[in-house]
């Protein structure tokens, strides 16, 4: 019996797909959804590019398509299996193997991204429970990826033998220019990068302890820990950021910044939200600027994270106090009822000043934090173009100098990412 074998008796969709048992020495799998990908050939160039671990290493591609795909889809679906297949008859003497789920022919319906992540993931703890190995590193990419040539080695090496690092968020990169899209497609995925990482700046700004990008095609994590989680979910978008709010409770997420993953900024309409209907809106509105959540926001979040230790140490009628004096956005957002019923049940159930913070941050976590930020611009702030917003908060943060236009604020805000 495997480490893994009772919880995926209970919790895969499928038993074991595979028929071929993984080599000895395999210690990544990575796990690629496929629906819609007739190029995914040039994801499986790049990892044939790349220099080879200390370890075997696998691709999982699952095909897949949703209840609801066109005749086009689905014919680009068939194909790409076709492409994959071909592709790995060619190729047989690489350091990894290639293998393909033919989603199409294993269930007729309710297929979406998360579903296809967590078929492949699933299969990629079954073939690690085999080998008994259950710090093998399961990795997520999209068909539309390319990658750094050290990527297998990066990861490899920096999550191998190291028990305090369990899971991951990958540095990535979209690409701002180049032939194989329009001049508006470069303009837009520029803007809607920074709007990405001017979010998680402006959460590390705030005092956030839980800072990581949240992007399924740059996600690395333990076979055991993917366990641990309860596995990936079955949501149809954001499934990625989902997963990851299961990951961070347990400790040993990192974020890995020596390799880069680059996520296409094509234009696409098959999940409802994240990059590709974005940069399908900012196309078809040529000109349009995007915006993001106001500075103030952070504002109000970093006044609220700087007091977990004074919480800590106030008495129980000092809270109605502390309460008046939080931000007008927060107070909208949490009664004061709520308010003095959360800190004194988090009090009752800590017994030092480091589990009162990590138990506070559990109770105003992501979830919470992403509903605040909807809510206060409903009520009190309203959204700025994202390029106004980075500077607000650049300035806020103490930097009078900085580039301007998109583009050369984003270069700004990656070095700032991977200096972290």
């Amino acid at each position: 019996m495997g480490f893994a074998s009772a919880w995926l008796g209970s919790n895969a969709l499928f038993p074991g797909i595979i028929q071929e048992a993984p080599s000895n020495n395999t210690g990544i799998v990575v796990v690629v959804p496929a629906f819609d990908e007739p190029g995914i050939t040039d994801l499986l160039d790049s990892f044939a590019s790349c220099s080879k671990p200390d370890c075997g290493a696998e691709v999982i591609i699952v095909a897949n398509a949703p209840d609801n795909a066109e005749e086009n889809s689905l014919s680009n679906t068939r194909e790409s299996i076709s492409a994959a297949q071909s592709w790995k008859d060619k190729n047989r003497d690489l350091f990894f193997k290639v293998h393909i789920i033919d989603g199409l022919r294993l269930i007729s319906s309710g297929w979406s991204v998360g579903l296809a992540r967590k078929t492949g993931m699933d299969e990629a703890v079954r073939r690690f429970d085999f080998l008994g190995n259950h710090d093998g590193i399961i990795l997520n990419i999209d068909a539309d990826c390319t990658v750094k040539s050290n990527y297998f080695d990066a990861v490899f090496r920096e999550m191998n033998g190291r028990p305090d690092r369990k899971a991951c968020s990958i540095y990535f990169e979209h690409p701002l220019s180049g032939n194989d899209f329009p001049e508006e497609v470069y303009r837009s995925v520029a803007m809607y990068e920074l709007h990405m990482r001017y979010f998680v700046r402006g959460l590390s700004f705030a005092g956030f302890p839980y800072v990581h990008h949240t992007v399924g095609s740059a996600i690395a994590v333990k076979a055991s820990s993917y366990v641990k989680a309860g596995g990936m979910n079955r949501r149809q978008a954001g499934e990625d950021f989902y997963f990851i709010q299961k990951l961070l409770p347990a400790g040993g997420f990192f974020n890995l910044t020596s390799t880069t993953v680059y996520p296409s900024p094509r234009v696409s309409a098959r999940v409802p939200f994240g990059t590709g209907p974005v940069i399908s809106r900012l196309v078809e509105s040529a000109g349009m600027q995007l915006t993001s959540y106001n500075p103030g926001a952070f504002e109000e979040l970093r006044a609220l994270f700087a007091m977990p230790d004074e919480l800590y140490s106030a008495e129980p009628d000092q809270l109605g106090h502390i309460y008046s004096e939080l931000p007008p956005g927060i107070r909208g957002f949490i009664s004061s009822d709520e308010w003095n019923e959360r800190i004194n049940e988090i009090r009752n159930n800590t017994s030092g000043r480091d589990s009162f913070r990590k138990r506070f941050f559990g109770w105003f976590n992501m979830f919470r934090i992403v509903k605040y930020l909807n809510s206060v611009h409903v009520s009190l702030f309203s959204k700025r173009p994202v390029e106004e917003c980075a500077g607000i908060l650049l300035k806020a943060m103490g930097v009078d100098h900085y580039p301007e236009g998109p583009e050369n604020m984003l270069l700004y805000f990656r070095q700032l990412d991977l200096m972290d």
